[in-house]
């Protein structure tokens, strides 16, 4: 199982950016893959989840009515689509799966096994 993600960059605040999140050597049909981020100093956040299986997704509160998570199963690739960039949404995300597609609770208490390598999202002018 291999994830990589990317688009990561520099965006000045209420701008956008889209991050890909590519599953390598396994399907998501039977997935959940979330994107976390973490800022320095502060501890590892889950913004948004989608599964693979019914597409069913979630949002944290700080992303809500911003973020959007979209899935291309053929194309085994996740995306994370970010409008009204703030400065405080500068961090590393990170994508991670977990083989869970139907949710029983909330995604952000599952544990994701396999995690890509990290993006940096900067929103500064």
């Amino acid at each position: 199982v291999q994830l990589q993600a990317s688009g990561g960059g520099l965006v000045q605040p209420g701008g956008s950016l889209r991050l890909s999140c590519a599953a390598s050597k396994f399907a998501l049909d039977y997935h959940t893959i979330g994107w976390f981020r973490q800022a320095p100093g502060k501890e590892r956040e889950g913004v948004s989840f989608i599964s693979g299986e019914d597409g069913r997704t979630f949002y944290a509160d700080s992303v809500k009515g911003r973020f959007t998570v979209s899935i291309a199963n053929a194309e085994s690739t996740v995306y994370l689509q970010m409008n009204g960039l703030k400065p405080e949404d500068t961090a590393v995300y990170y994508c991670a799966s977990t083989r869970t597609g139907t949710w029983t609770m909330a995604p952000t208490n599952y544990v994701f096994d396999y995690w890509g390598q990290g993006t940096q999202v900067t929103v500064s002018s």
